[in-house]
């Protein structure tokens, strides 16, 4: 069976590094702590490897544990899933995107919220030109 490219996580997958994120590092420990439906030490561990081997984790030895840490910045990953989400929903197109996110959403937007979005799509006109 092939493995899920460097991009592709599976839903425990995303769990866990959503973990790693939010604490900054992780022992296997302490992930098994925050995930819900707690699987078992040895499967963490092995999920932990295979995000390890994807690219996203890399670890170091804390004494008799290891503590594994993101290989780049959230909002790096975050960048890179966004688009991918883009190209696989909306064909490339982030108005495609604003729209269905306002749709969703009800559009309760505040004026403060607006504003700033107004501010955003100034800035990337001018950026554009």
């Amino acid at each position: 069976m092939a493995r899920k490219s460097h991009a592709e996580l599976s839903r425990r997958e995303r769990q866990i590094m959503d973990i790693i994120y939010r604490r900054g590092e992780a022992s296997v420990a302490q992930v098994l702590e925050d995930l819900p439906d707690t699987p078992t030490y040895s499967t963490v561990r092995t999920l932990l490897r295979i995000l390890e081997e994807k690219g996203h984790l890399k670890h170091a030895k804390d004494g008799p544990r290891y503590v594994y840490r993101p290989t780049r910045p959230r909002s790096q990953a975050a960048r890179s899933a966004l688009k991918r989400l883009l190209e696989t929903f909306f064909d490339g197109s982030a108005e495609k995107a604003v729209t269905a996110l306002l749709d969703v959403s009800d559009a309760n937007l505040t004026p403060d919220e607006l504003q700033r979005l107004a501010k955003l799509i100034e800035k990337a006109r001018k950026e554009g030109d």
